[in-house]
């Protein structure tokens, strides 16, 4: 989703295996990258993924420095900390894979030999990979040097900004949605996502996983195709605040002098260029954006976006579009779906921009089209049911029934704002009924998130596409999928992760679609199902009983090769 405050706009849319890892405590995860199959002078490539039982076979994950997966995996071992990550891992929330915790430990360990240098050289840390004092427009923008408004004015270190920063403010330490403010920067579906995921507050602390808050260096890590990935970077951050010696006459008149000026204009959250918290002297908002910017290769790159797919990135969950007007039942989807928000699972919600007449962009009472809306949790009370929601722009509410201060609070309805978590205020939150929900916003992203008793099993491939034009069909490339026992599944067919090259090519090229059919069966037992062109994943749940499962896959058109996966999740 593309988001600016003024405007919005419609985009174009470790390797080894270790016992202590309870996700792969009765299956082999296989994460089958570096020999890559071609399909050649064929008019049909068919490939396997095994899920096995406990004792089956060993671990066949790649082996890299930095990551894991597609990205590299930490080749060292899991460790015990005072912290005891696994029993957190335990809650639904990041996805295990083998080499999670092994990267986790080495991002720690990252950070403390920085810190360690630095104290040694009595210098803060200065991040040369993604260095905003001497390469700002390569922070910006890469190599397309268009996409941001005006060139922020100025870098200045967290300290700098604020007299006692700290990474979270709240009084428990924990992150809050409440936290969240979007800046010059069209990241709301972002900023949404990360909304969602701060009403379950272990995943912000999970994410970030060390810091060291006076040298000035953090360290996050960050889910991609199917493999974690760690991201350091400094405490440095892009201000609007003019050097004294930049301001005109009349305005240094204005001020009468320098450390006057410095003090009243060059400090507070209010002179961040992006993300900001609302929370007087708070980090960790415009950090998290920072370390995103960096995993994606500057900040230009997180223009526009849909926050399932930061959301993903942020858990390694599997997310899932749903169209509101498609839903057969609401009873059933409030019951089945909503109910468990936070709970296994995350939503977030929008509806495309609509056309104004006199111009600019036509709001539904108060809502922005085009933008990303997080779902903090959905209640229902007194007969009624109720979804709160939140603007990332921490401001612009919904002004139809039950919003803040109108007439349908009074009374004892006064007495279930608690229940909903609620309070009136120019926050960006607010409640809705949940008719009036369904019918506003036309879209929903709903991520479910694992814990570590799911596996995984993935292969990925390099296969040519098809000449158009052809008519839509399937077949042409197949998986096999051998299931030894009855479980829960999920299914996903999966491209790259293109937003790190949107300077080079904008967007996901492919139309992805597939097929399930049990062997020995002609009709397919389930299928994929197209909420929208272009999506990074297609999904599909199941319930599988043993034996072996094809998935056929539908082929994109175009010239030259595209690298798929098919990974299937397993309870």
């Amino acid at each position: 989703m593309s988001s600016d405050p003024e405007k919005e706009t419609k985009p174009p849319l470790d390797s080894a295996s270790s016992s202590t890892l309870p996700v792969i405590s009765d299956r082999e995860t296989l994460h089958d990258k570096d020999a890559k199959e071609t399909r050649k002078n064929s008019d049909h490539t068919e490939t396997s993924v095994t899920v096995k039982s406990e004792g089956d076979g060993e671990d066949k994950s790649g082996k890299k420095e930095e990551g894991e997966g597609k990205d590299g995996t930490g080749d060292k071992e899991d460790k015990e900390d005072e912290a005891n990550p696994k029993a957190e891992l335990e809650k639904p929330g990041l996805l295990v894979t083998p080499g999670l915790l092994s990267v986790i430990e080495v991002c720690k360990e990252k950070v403390e030999t920085i810190a360690k240098e630095c104290r040694a050289s009595n210098t803060k840390y200065r991040d040369l990979e993604f260095d905003m004092l001497n390469e700002a427009h390569m922070c910006l923008y890469s190599v397309n040097w268009s996409g941001i408004g005006k060139f922020p004015s100025d870098k200045q270190r967290v300290t700098e900004v604020f007299e006692s920063p700290t990474f979270f403010k709240s009084d428990d330490g924990t992150p809050s949605s409440d936290d969240i403010h979007q800046g010059a920067l069209g990241d709301c579906w972002f900023l949404c996502a990360l909304a969602t995921i701060s009403n379950l507050p272990h995943l912000v602390q999970q994410v970030c996983v060390a810091k060291d808050e006076e040298v000035g260096v953090y360290g996050f890590i960050f889910y991609r195709d199917d493999g974690w990935v760690s991201v350091i970077i400094d405490d440095m951050l892009f201000t609007n605040a003019p050097k004294w010696e930049e301001l005109t006459k009349e305005e240094k008149d204005l001020y009468h002098d320098k450390d006057q000026f410095n003090k009243i204009s060059r400090k507070g959250g209010k002179i961040l260029t992006f993300a900001k918290s609302g929370a007087h002297g708070e980090t960790w908002v415009p950090l998290i954006e920072k370390a995103y910017a960096k995993f994606y290769g500057c900040y230009n790159h997180l223009q526009g976006g849909f926050p399932r797919e930061a959301i993903e990135d942020l858990t390694g969950g599997v997310a899932t579009l749903f169209l509101t007007t498609d839903i057969l039942d609401r009873d059933a989807f409030w019951n089945d779906q909503l109910l468990k928000a936070n709970k296994d699972r995350l939503f977030s919600c929008y509806f495309w921009g609509l056309n104004n007449p006199d111009g600019g962009d036509a709001r539904v009472q108060g809502l922005v089209g085009s933008h990303a809306y997080s779902v903090l949790r959905a209640v229902e009370c007194n007969g009624k049911r109720f979804v709160v929601v939140r603007n990332p722009w921490g401001e612009s509410e919904w002004t139809g029934p039950w919003a803040d201060g109108s007439k349908q609070w009074e009374g004892e309805w006064l007495k279930v704002l608690p229940l909903l978590g609620h309070s009136f205020g120019d926050d960006g939150q607010f409640v809705m009924e949940y008719d009036d929900f369904l019918t506003c916003f036309t879209h929903m992203d709903r991520t479910l998130l694992f814990d570590s008793g799911w596996t995984a099993a993935s292969k990925w491939l390099q296969v040519p596409l098809q000449p158009g034009p052809i008519s839509w069909s399937y077949g042409d490339l197949s998986y096999v999928v051998t299931v030894p026992a009855a479980t829960r599944a999920v299914f996903v067919l999966s491209q790259l992760n293109s937003r790190f090259f949107d300077a080079i090519e904008r967007g996901y090229r492919f139309n992805l679609d597939f097929s399930v059919v049990k062997e020995g069966e002609s009709k397919p037992f389930t299928r994929s199902s197209q909420a929208m062109p272009f999506c990074r994943r297609v999904t599909v749940e199941a319930d599988l009983q043993p034996g072996k499962y094809f998935v056929y896959v539908s082929m994109p058109q175009g010239k030259g090769f595209a690298e798929i996966a098919l990974i299937v999740y397993a309870l």
